[in-house]
């Protein structure tokens, strides 16, 4: 699925926020058009259109856009000046989240989506603090991701402000390394926002810190990350943890269960996720590919672990077929819809509905070991 299109901009000089819609009849900020000029475009921010010629107006413009099929009524995007159109909401969607930043202090061996090394802060705070106000009311629920969010110091507080306010009745899940909390001010300063709808995503990758910090790729990240579980804890911050299963994680997998009900027993949730095969994965894969179908054991003995000890746990990113079945109730369907697909087997298993898929991205690799569920395979 496309999150972003490109036509050719014509006076587009700032970055544009708005909802889209088809009306030119309907309440919003920028809209879309085929051919035909509309008339009453004073109130639109910015007009967007298929046709391969520009309109004759005094209006921001891009034109000749190739795909506007992914853009339904009342989604949110930013039109960008290069005549690049983000998708920022989507207003059909579940799976919804705002990229805070690209930036960030580790440099994990798995990482979906490698940071980039540029000052993107302004640009960013800019573009959410317009489009948050326009989300709607109703969202269930809202990501927040990078990156590692915290980098943006103060605004990263300034847009969590605004989303309080704006979204009163929305769950927020923040996926953070955790480091910057290690500083007593910063964990301070997000107590004192009384966010209870926020929960924080930390990953935990072990309970050997060598390990641990040799996978995020930071040295001294591990007593950092559970110093910022304490000092989050201390002030009732919501907390998940996250563990990536892969090569580096599965040997100490039992270990690090215990690590977290012994020394982190006031996490909220652990959720244990699927490798996915993008980003930095494919560079790294000899040091991370382990077929699922062959650390099926060491998973459900941490996942029951945990479990047993009333600790909630998922596991996200897994196909049953090679999942164990004794801890099939723990799998989530949690693949944003927008990478979420099935392979050619799946269209005759009979737990298709109840599986979570696959990324994408698997088409490049995965397990071996996927095969469809027949009736006599389940009895």
């Amino acid at each position: 699925m496309l999150l972003k299109t490109k036509g050719i901009p014509s006076g587009v000089n700032i970055p544009i926020v708005g909802r889209v819609t088809f009306n030119p009849e309907n309440n919003a900020e920028i809209l879309i058009v085929a051919n035909a000029i509309p008339k009453y475009l004073e109130r639109f921010r910015a007009i967007l259109s298929t046709s391969v010629q520009s309109y004759p107006f005094d209006k921001p413009c891009v034109h000749s856009i190739p795909e506007i099929g992914h853009l339904s009524e009342g989604d949110i995007v930013v039109v960008n000046t290069d005549g690049v159109i983000n998708t920022l909401y989507r207003i059909n969607s579940n799976h919804n989240f705002l990229l805070f930043t690209e930036r960030c202090n580790s440099n994990c061996l798995m990482c979906s989506q490698p940071p980039k090394n540029k000052d993107d802060t302004d640009y960013l705070f800019d573009v959410h603090s317009q489009s948050i106000p326009l989300i709607p009311k109703d969202c269930f629920e809202l990501g927040i991701t990078g990156g590692e969010p915290t980098l943006l110091g103060e605004r990263f507080f300034k847009l969590l402000e605004q989303i309080q306010i704006e979204l009163p009745n929305t769950e927020i899940h923040c996926l953070t390394n955790g480091r910057s909390f290690a500083w007593p001010a910063l964990s301070e300063k997000l107590g004192a926002m009384s966010f209870s709808r926020l929960m924080l995503g930390i990953p935990l990758y072990s309970d050997f810190y060598i390990q641990h910090d040799y996978i995020v790729q930071a040295k001294g990240a591990f007593n950092q990350t559970v110093q910022g579980l304490y000092n989050l804890a201390k002030h009732n911050i919501r907390l998940e943890i996250r563990i990536v299963l892969h090569k580096q994680t599965i040997p100490r997998l039992l270990k690090l269960a215990k690590f977290i009900y012994k020394n982190l027993p006031f996490v909220e949730h652990v959720a244990f996720m699927g490798l996915e095969h993008q980003g930095y994965t494919p560079h790294n894969i000899e040091k991370l590919w382990i077929d699922p179908n062959d650390y099926g054991n060491e998973l459900a003995e941490a996942i029951t672990y945990l479990s047993d000890f009333g600790i909630n746990t998922s596991l996200y990113n897994a196909q049953l077929c090679t999942t164990p079945q004794r801890i099939w109730q723990f799998t989530r369907k949690s693949i944003s819809d927008w990478k979420n697909i099935f392979h050619a087997e799946c269209d005759k298993c009979l737990m298709k509905q109840e599986c979570g898929g696959f990324f994408a991205s698997s088409k490049a690799k995965r397990s071996t070991a996927i095969k469809p569920f027949t009736a006599n395979s389940l009895q």
